[in-house]
């Protein structure tokens, strides 16, 4: 950030009074720039007992398998965002049922909220974004072809689950790319 969005100023990075962070700062007008993790919303949609994954139809990623999900967007709960990501990728109309798992990725400031999900009709179809969708058993899932670790932790959780009526969270987190690929 060179400029303030308030006044136009340049900005500085500084710890402001009272803080015990670096943000960017206005001197001019005063406003503190606060920058957080983007919050990444998705579903693992359910229709009889079968999981649906998506082909990435766009970079990153292209060509790997994943759960439908993407960026929340501002005025949205989250909620909301994992069933409109569901059906923007997936064309398919969802229930959620619960929050699954929260997957930090602090290095490139991403928090991921994965819904578990039942699918209303069985309808669904590729998008823009997927350039094919599925629905794999636990054990058809091609986890070698899987485009991110959230995913992976995410549908571990699901299918490595001891019981059915398991409602936990789970949480996990990644500090570093070198880590993330061998998850």
């Amino acid at each position: 950030m060179k400029f303030c969005s308030v006044c136009g100023s340049e900005v500085v990075q500084k710890i402001p009074e009272g803080d015990s962070l670096t943000r960017y700062v206005c001197e001019n007008c005063g406003t503190i720039h606060y920058q957080n993790p983007k919050v990444i919303v998705g579903t693992i949609p359910i229709w009889e007992g079968k999981i649906l994954l998506c082909k990435r139809a766009i970079e990153p990623r292209k060509g790997y398998w994943t759960l439908p999900a993407g960026f929340l967007e501002n005025r949205e709960t989250v909620e909301e965002g994992a069933a409109r990501e569901t059906s923007e990728e997936a064309n398919a109309k969802i229930d959620i049922v619960r929050l699954h798992s929260v997957y930090s990725i602090p290095h490139i400031s991403q928090v991921y909220m994965f819904f578990l999900a039942n699918l209303i009709d069985g309808v669904f179809s590729e998008s823009p974004e997927s350039e094919e969708v599925k629905l794999f058993s636990p054990e058809e899932i091609p986890w070698e072809e899987i485009a991110f670790a959230s995913v992976t932790f995410a549908l571990k959780r699901y299918t490595e689950r001891s019981e059915p009526s398991n409602t936990g969270t789970h949480m996990g987190s990644i500090r570093n790319r070198k880590l993330e690929d061998k998850t």
